[in-house]
């Protein structure tokens, strides 16, 4: 009987330091994830909670200090597009560098949503997009733009898209690119690039 006893106390702890194991790998696993973690990992999962409902829209700091409203909608390798907020209406579409980004302003709830597990890995062809990509098709379709950088604000259209940087014919907002209209030319570096407005507001 006293073997009994002992063999159940033994299986006990056996089974105790299992679950201690056990628990101690899956907190190992939690970090290393964390870890692995980059800020456009935690902008997707924002907006993943953003298309749940849990918010409207979230707040991002450009390395200006400048704070807008957007609303993503897709990532690419080293930008993030979306609506870009202005009051309570969706103002106009807009391009940012994850780069641009100097901090994502997040509630509690955000937060943790932005911690939580992607289950899909980023495999899409958008998911591998260059900011070329989305600039160039904005200079084939001649839309007119508004670009932001530390200098400040253009309105224009993106006459050319390069390798690192982009050339804006500089004209008036609301008045289509044609020579005569255009005050002037500028080479933008992509790093020098905050924000990239475009379309008419909804």
């Amino acid at each position: 009987m006293r073997w009994d006893l002992l063999f159940d106390d033994l299986e006990a702890r056996l089974d105790q330091e299992q679950r201690d194991e056990e628990r101690a790998l899956a907190l190992e696993e939690e970090r290393l994830r964390l870890g692995r973690l980059s800020l456009r990992d935690r902008l997707a999962g924002i907006a993943r909670a953003i298309d749940d409902g849990v918010a409207g829209f979230v707040r991002i700091e450009v390395r200006t200090g400048q704070t807008l409203a957007l609303r993503p909608s897709a990532f690419g390798r080293d930008w993030v597009t979306g609506d870009h907020l202005d009051g309570d209406r969706t103002g106009r579409h807009c391009i940012v560098p994850l780069d641009a980004i100097a901090a994502i302003l997040a509630g509690p709830t955000l937060l943790e949503r932005s911690l939580e597990p992607n289950g899909t890995a980023a495999s899409g062809l958008t998911d591998r997009m260059g900011m070329a990509i989305p600039l160039r098709d904005l200079s084939r379709r001649r839309a007119a733009v508004h670009v932001l950088t530390e200098g400040g604000r253009v309105h224009g259209t993106i006459d050319r898209v390069a390798r690192d940087h982009l050339d804006l014919a500089v004209h008036p907002a609301g008045t289509p690119r044609r020579e005569r209209e255009v005050q002037g030319y500028r080479i933008v570096p992509f790093d020098r690039i905050l924000l990239v407005s475009f379309g008419p507001p909804a």
